[in-house]
């Protein structure tokens, strides 16, 4: 058995489940459910095998139907499985129907995506957020989920003797949301003190999807440690750092990733967060070129942007990972041309946002990405601060 195999082999046990709809293709469902098998290696659950099911609707007591649900119980028990999770959202009264029938834990992406971010989250200000995106996950699953509050420390995938405290267990999460968004109000007046304080420099923040490279290029633009890992969420706190390229300086910030179905109540909890991509003066919008759906992968960037109402602000595109596919630049355009993909001439070239194609992790053209950056932060530092003009 190889280390990998052997690192895998203590691991809880899972099983991926998706529907695909009437407006959605199998191949989009299989990325979908590849994403889930990632979130939940993340978390630390090994996936045995994926399912999914072509219906009209979901079923509003089981989500799929009962026949694939016979399947996946059977599978589910011949292998000892763990848990069952759902690439979408499963209302309380599902998650209850499922739990009879599989006979085991249930999770939806988004109690998952929810796990991932208390596991991860280090600072109290990260601890704060999510526990709150936890409780208001928690309050419509409550009746199945309850256990005694004063025993429970934050987690989610609760468990308990019943509904007969229903209604007090309700008003205690109520009132613990209630603090906790007091709390984060408090801290939301420090952390716009501390933007204040930063000085009259423009703020440039890397956006993009999770795990496409924001954290490796903002530690070679700042020469920083900056916590990188290929995996989902490998940074949940906003980083900032000051960088001067040439001689001119600037604050450059790392944000947490995007994803698809992202929890509502984690953008809400997030919200101060995410203030730093609302006061930026450039947004680095990062891509990973050799990702089989990087376009939509975009598309879900843009619509959580444009929800931050933060479309007007300049953006630069950056396209990394171009050392996992084959391309070919040509230096006189900038452009690249691939047998996998075809750059040259598509919309990646006729977009209005200026572009630049790197490996981040090669350091290739990296020195592009900084000429580019230079122009555009410099072009706002001389309308703002004519007075420092001199400095370049």
């Amino acid at each position: 058995m190889s280390d990998a195999q052997d690192s895998l082999s203590h691991l809880p046990t899972a099983v991926l489940i998706g529907a695909v709809l009437p407006d959605q293709s199998p191949e989009s469902v299989n990325e979908y459910l590849d994403e889930l098998e990632f979130l939940a290696e993340t978390y630390g659950i090994k996936t045995l095998k994926q399912f999914r099911q072509k219906i009209r609707q979901a079923d509003p007591a089981t989500y799929i139907g009962r026949g694939k649900l016979d399947e996946i119980a059977s599978f589910i028990h011949s292998s000892h499985i763990k848990y069952a999770i759902f690439d979408d959202e499963l209302s309380g009264s599902q998650a209850r129907n499922l739990e009879k029938i599989l006979k085991c834990e249930i999770l939806d992406r988004t109690g998952l995506i929810l796990n991932i971010f208390a596991k991860r989250a280090l600072t109290s200000y990260a601890k704060v957020q999510v526990e709150l995106a936890q409780y208001q996950y928690l309050l419509p699953r409550l009746t199945r989920m309850w256990t005694h509050l004063e025993r429970q420390k934050g987690g989610v995938n609760l468990r308990g003797p019943g509904e007969t405290e229903l209604e007090t267990d309700r008003r205690i999460i109520r009132q613990r949301i209630s603090r906790l968004k007091e709390e984060l109000a408090q801290i939301d007046k420090q952390m716009v003190t501390q933007r204040k304080n930063r000085g009259k420099l423009v703020r440039v923040s890397l956006v993009g999807y999770t795990n496409v490279g924001k954290s490796t290029i903002m530690n070679l633009l700042s020469k920083s440690d900056v916590f990188a890992e290929d995996k989902l969420f490998a940074t949940l706190d906003t980083t900032v750092r000051k960088v001067t390229i040439g001689n001119l300086p600037f604050l450059l910030s790392d944000t947490v990733g995007f994803i698809r179905k992202l929890p509502h109540a984690l953008i809400e909890s997030f919200k101060s967060t995410l203030d730093e991509v609302r006061e930026s003066d450039v947004l680095i919008h990062v891509i990973d070129i050799s990702h089989p759906a990087f376009e939509e992968q975009i598309d879900t960037v843009n619509k959580i942007l444009s929800e931050l109402n933060v479309t007007r602000i300049p953006i630069i595109h950056v396209f990394n990972k171009t050392d996992k596919v084959p391309v070919v630049f040509d230096d006189s355009s900038g452009y690249a041309e691939s047998e996998s993909k075809t750059i040259n001439g598509s919309w990646l070239q006729s977009t209005y946002h200026p572009s630049v194609f790197i490996s981040a992790t090669r350091k290739d053209r990296i020195p592009e990405l900084k000429d580019l950056l230079y122009g555009i932060v410099k072009e706002i530092h001389a309308v703002r601060y004519p007075y420092n003009n001199f400095l370049y």
